[in-house]
């Protein structure tokens, strides 16, 4: 017998969840039908909550419920340090290693010409202001190791070096083409600390 019509609805927006197969969205979606109606309602309360208040720091970028995130507000952070990561879940998977004290800059992406996605279309600009005005000393260039955040680091090396601030780079024990938010907290810990300084 085929599903109602709004139990098929439900199967298909969770199918749309990244690495949520048909199979796997059929069991969500049979979990809600039998689960309490309290706590339903909880997670629907939830979902429009995030959707409507979680929006981007306006110094990082990084996701926040304020307008400052809890990172760039934290007097106890080292705040002359800056990593630049791709996206919010990088910053998770650093914090995670708990080897990093500093700040970060989220650029919300990768150059990717393929995508037709330039630097214009990154947020490299507020990372620029933030290296002149707040006495930066020291800029760690966290992107991927595959194509694009090679790309991404490049360029960043490039437009970074007249600002006479030092640039390292992790990559020590990351292997090549791989994710940040899928490397071990050690390997990223390791990485972090034995990052390398960028050369002119």
């Amino acid at each position: 017998m085929p599903y109602p019509e709004s139990m098929l609805n439900l199967i298909e927006q969770f199918a749309k969840l990244p690495g949520v197969g048909k199979r796997t969205a059929e069991r969500f979606s049979l979990y809600i039908l039998s689960a309490p109606h309290e706590q339903v309602e909880v997670l629907s309360k939830l979902l429009l909550k995030v959707n409507e208040s979680i929006h981007t720091c306006r110094q990082c970028f990084n996701l926040s419920e304020e307008d400052i995130c809890l990172i760039c507000s934290d007097p106890t952070r080292d705040h002359s340090v800056i990593c630049v990561v791709q996206d919010p879940k990088d910053v998770i998977a650093i914090e995670r290693s708990g080897s990093y004290k500093g700040a970060y800059h989220v650029l919300l992406g990768t150059i990717a010409p393929q995508d037709d996605r330039g630097p214009e279309d990154l947020k490299i600009p507020g990372l620029i202001e933030r290296i002149k005005k707040e006495g930066i000393k020291e800029v760690i260039i966290a992107t991927d190791s595959d194509n694009e955040g090679e790309i991404t680091a490049l360029y960043l090396t490039k437009v970074l070096k007249p600002l006479n601030v030092p640039l390292s780079r992790i990559g020590i024990g990351i292997p090549a083409g791989s994710s940040l938010e899928y490397v071990d907290i050690s390997t990223l810990s390791m990485s972090l600390t034995s990052r390398r300084e960028i050369k002119a």
